[in-house]
């Protein structure tokens, strides 16, 4: 039997499992199926309910603009699958290629496609984030929930937290004309997604619209009352504030547990993949029947050296999910590389903020379109002397422009001759945290370069299609 025979066999009659089933294992699943598979496909989910989308879940939801339940992503074709949700993969055999569930139950399968995505950091101490009204935001459960509390008019909430979700919460809570007091150990918010000098304009932004932002402090212990609801907390300068209700917004945690014993490259930053979002083996090699996609991948990338970047990015999930798909049902020659140009969004106390490329992977950034003190700008990225990213404040008609300075490695600072040019145009730098601070509060982390044994391929194809 040829390698195609065997590849028709496959397509036919083999067996699919796809864990995670949220935005990248559903998009994957259907993009299977257009592919031409028509074998056994199975999705894997520790929620119960159909997927959704999530990033309504801090924005809409919260404001009462979309009920939670009315969040379920569109399906895009039939997938024909067969659904276990409710239980967790706890781990994975390799040897001989099933799935173990939190139930004992052991899942087949040919070939498999990790989506597990991340989960919501939670308080440091167990009881104290036990405690009623202190939440955190990541399933459509917690968002709910957390809209219910808001509805009531709490005096006071507190968010720990302000990175882009934590931000996001601040401005649904400004919304409902709510007080809100946000807690940043940083010195600003949305520091470690996009440094100290943005991070000052999202400063501002916050405290025009009545935040009482408190940047550079942390906070030590929530305490409750006699009926264990949240109603201080303290902070490391001595301080402490009234609240009834606490919103933990620390970043996220990768879902990689469950792959400790499994001799893939996996660990508290993600799975290590190929640019064919293969999942790497500790030795760096690339396994032909296990790839990654979406939040939980650490993928290398031209644009960045190569080196391993996660991205908790929606378009990043979609784009991934569909080349893992192609490269799972296609022969190696025709593999598709995951080497689109990072995309990301968010909208904040009615300002539009879009980011394309990497704004971590920087040492330098510079205003070269409108003005930080009215919210409204283009600001370049770059790395050693190259464009790297952008970020625009209710600007995002130019990114396209920055798009093709990035891919095409232009010269930073850019030339970009626009009539809101501000008349000064000076780098400085980017001012991002430490390590620990950059977990939390970034969508995009660079991680370090893949170690590639020599038995490694690399994925082919490189230039023969471009996502996005």
């Amino acid at each position: 039997m040829t390698s195609a025979d065997t590849l028709r066999a496959f397509k036919r009659d083999g067996r699919i499992v796809v864990v995670g089933a949220s935005l990248a294992g559903l998009r994957a699943a259907e993009a299977l199926r257009a592919e031409g598979f028509t074998g056994s496909l199975t999705m894997i989910g520790d929620e119960l309910g159909e997927p959704y989308d999530r990033p309504p879940l801090s924005k809409q939801v919260l404001t009462g603009w979309v009920p939670a339940g009315n969040t379920t992503l569109p399906r895009r074709r039939g997938i024909d699958a067969e659904w276990l949700l409710g239980v967790p993969a706890s781990g994975l055999d390799l040897a001989a290629n099933h799935v173990r569930l939190a139930d004992g139950r052991e899942v087949p399968f040919d070939r498999l496609l990790i989506a597990t995505g991340v989960r919501a950091r939670p308080w440091f101490v167990e009881s104290e984030a036990a405690l009623d009204k202190v939440f955190v935001v990541r399933t459509r459960e917690h968002a709910e929930s957390l809209r219910r509390a808001l509805a009531a008019g709490p005096s006071r909430v507190l968010i720990v937290g302000a990175g882009f979700t934590g931000s996001e919460i601040a401005s649904a809570c400004r919304a409902r004309e709510l007080p809100v007091t946000v807690a940043e150990l940083a010195a600003a918010p949305l520091a470690g997604a996009l440094g100290a000098v943005i991070g000052e304009a999202a400063a501002d932004l916050q405290r025009t619209h009545g935040v009482d932002l408190r940047c550079g402090v942390k906070v030590t212990r929530l305490d409750g009352d006699a009926q264990g609801r949240f109603r201080r907390a303290h902070f490391d300068d001595g301080s402490t504030i009234d609240a009834e209700v606490a919103v933990v917004a620390l970043g996220s945690i990768r879902n990689t547990e469950w792959l400790r014993e499994s001799g893939l490259a996996a660990g508290v930053w993600g799975i290590a993949c190929d640019t064919g979002c293969h999942a790497l083996d500790i030795d760096g090699r690339a396994n032909d029947d296990v790839f990654a996609a979406g939040d939980v991948a650490r993928c290398p990338h031209p644009l960045y050296e190569y080196r391993l970047i996660s991205l908790e990015h929606w378009a990043n999930a979609v784009e991934q999910a569909e080349v893992a798909a192609h490269n799972m049902v296609s022969p190696q020659a025709d593999h598709w590389p995951h080497v689109s140009t990072p995309l990301f969004w968010s909208i904040q106390f009615g300002v539009n903020i879009k980011s394309v490329g990497v704004p971590t992977f920087a040492d330098e950034v510079v205003v070269t379109q409108g003005s930080l003190d009215d919210h409204r700008f283009v600001a370049a990225y770059g790395y050693r002397g190259r464009v790297t990213a952008a970020v625009s404040f209710d600007n995002a008609k130019w990114l396209r422009h920055y798009r093709r300075l990035i891919e095409t490695a232009a010269p930073f600072p850019p030339h970009c001759p626009t009539p809101d040019q501000p008349t000064d145009v000076q780098p400085a730098p980017v001012g991002l945290p430490g390590p620990s601070l950059l977990a939390q509060g970034a969508t995009a982390v660079v991680t370090g370069r893949p170690r590639v044994s020599a038995a490694s391929r690399p994925c082919t194809g490189l230039g023969r299609r471009r996502v996005g």
